[in-house]
């Protein structure tokens, strides 16, 4: 089987690594015309447009060119005196939420600078990321892109620090780790949670249920925004409508939280979900209970995912973007600058969709 649909690794890269496995092997030899995109489409039962990113990915790798009119063939190869360089990067899941994404514009990035890439899932916890922290270094890793885990910032400074005792630079994506000087991509999440929170209440909203995990840093952020856009408006911040988790988002956990704010609705008018997963678990749980969005209550999402097909006003995140950066850090660290810890914070845009109702 050349690619495994139940797979969490993304098909345009099962099928790269499997032309590129081929090429090594000498199944396809230099100068060899390689099938069509529309072969490869009828074998792997794949879309033509994944197809056509993995051949255009091993393009930009050296493996294959293109001739026009003639097809694809299998490039001679160069001697080249350029060490090889593997980059790791560590996200919390590679098959939801928004680090597929992310993980996408970092690979697009490093098959452009001719890096490889080694794509790690921690769960969003500690001991998993210990482990591919591990396996990146005995995998002689050039970088590593880390999102730090749903985990006390002391045990994500340890993962850090486990990459810097080797001389391996890492870039954090995304989410922070307090007190460490570190390159670093991100977004202004308070800004943006400020924006959403300010959008509710011009709505006519002042009774705004709040419900995040509060070991994320991001996540801490906008709340943090929420917060100070309820204080700019005179509105007193009410601890009882706020829903703080102390670990990494669950389906089944979250679930219940829905459950809890949807029973009491009467003392709100509208959720701010710190993330668009959790608003998206308020949706299948409102389902249930007869609840509907913006007819009942008003919600809100952040990150823009885009995944579900429900009508959320987000925040939208530039998610692809945030690797791509990412990845132009840890380039150029790999090449040697020696400039100090860099902050890239990128953008973020409010996506007005059909959740929230004016009051």
């Amino acid at each position: 089987m050349i690619v495994d649909k139940n797979s969490p690794v993304p098909q345009y890269f099962q099928l790269q690594t499997w032309l590129a496995e081929q090429i090594q092997e000498g199944i396809f030899k230099p100068q060899d015309r390689i099938p069509t995109e529309e072969e490869l489409t009828q074998l792997t039962g794949l879309a033509r447009a994944t197809v056509r990113q993995a051949l255009q990915n091993l393009v930009g790798l050296g493996y294959l060119s293109r001739k026009k009119g003639l097809g694809t063939f299998v490039t001679i190869p160069q001697v080249s005196s350029q060490k090889q360089t593997i980059v790791g990067i560590i996200v919390p899941d590679i098959r939801s939420g928004y680090a597929p994404e992310l993980a996408r514009g970092v690979e697009d990035k490093a098959a452009k600078s001719k890096h490889s890439l080694m794509v790690c899932s921690s769960d969003d916890l500690f001991i998993k990321a210990e482990f591919h922290a591990n396996r990146l270094i005995e995998n002689a890793v050039s970088g590593v892109i880390y999102i730090p885990t749903a985990s006390p910032d002391a045990k994500n400074k340890m993962i850090v620090q486990k990459f810097k005792e080797r001389n391996i630079p890492v870039v954090l994506a995304d989410r922070s780790i307090p007190n460490l000087e570190i390159d670093h991509v991100t977004t202004d999440n308070l800004d943006g949670a400020y924006k959403l929170t300010t959008y509710l209440i011009d709505k006519g909203h002042s009774k705004i249920a709040f419900v995040f995990s509060n070991i994320v840093t991001t996540e801490r952020l906008r709340f943090e925004g929420y917060k100070k856009a309820l204080a700019d408006h005179g509105i007193q911040f009410d601890p009882s409508i706020v829903v703080s988790h102390p670990g990494p988002f669950s389906d089944e956990q979250f679930a219940k939280y829905a459950q809890t704010v949807l029973k009491q609705r009467k003392k709100i008018t509208a959720i701010f979900a710190a993330h668009d997963r959790i608003a998206y678990t308020f949706y299948s749980v409102a389902k249930a209970m007869g609840v509907s969005f913006p007819e009942d209550l008003s919600i809100v999402g952040y990150d823009d995912l885009r995944a579900y097909n429900v009508p959320l006003t987000t925040m939208h995140q530039p998610i692809y973007e945030m690797g791509e950066e990412s990845m132009k850090l840890i380039s150029s660290r790999i090449r040697g600058s020696k400039e100090g810890p860099k902050s890239v914070v990128l953008a973020s845009y409010l996506i007005e969709r059909e959740s929230v109702a004016q009051i």
